[in-house]
């Protein structure tokens, strides 16, 4: 009961209502990553879509993956046996709005105080 409720009123939490019966309807299984995310496409290959393996994260979607999502390639990387490139780097979560987000020097949420201007800087004040 608990995730039909869910899947009628949430699209975070993984598919909605709509999306399992376009999915069903339409949809044609083409592969999974390795977070346990799952791709389809439309039986004539217009659109393509992911079903997420919890929380709705784009930034989960693999480099090899993100590429067929955005038709740069036709192929998926289960079917041509895609290798990321040494460049190419792995999966970090998305950390905003979290206690271990990015917060630089002079930002309200650290300690730290933004280090003085030196140099030929002179700062503009109104009036002047």
């Amino acid at each position: 009961m608990k995730q039909w409720v869910l899947e009628l009123f949430t699209w975070w939490n993984g598919q909605t209502m709509g999306t399992r019966f376009f999915t069903w309807r339409k949809g044609e299984f083409v592969g999974e990553d390795e977070f346990g995310n799952k791709y389809y496409r439309e039986r004539n290959g217009k659109r393509r879509w992911v079903l997420y393996n919890g929380t709705a994260e784009a930034s989960r979607i693999p480099v090899g993956w993100h590429g067929w999502m955005h038709h740069r390639t036709d192929v998926p990387p289960t079917e041509d046996g895609y290798q990321p490139k040494e460049w190419e780097l792995a999966y970090q979560p998305n950390l905003t709005g979290t206690p271990n987000a990015y917060r630089p020097k002079g930002s309200i949420l650290t300690p730290e105080s933004r280090p003085k201007v030196t140099g030929d800087y002179e700062a503009w004040a109104p009036g002047d």
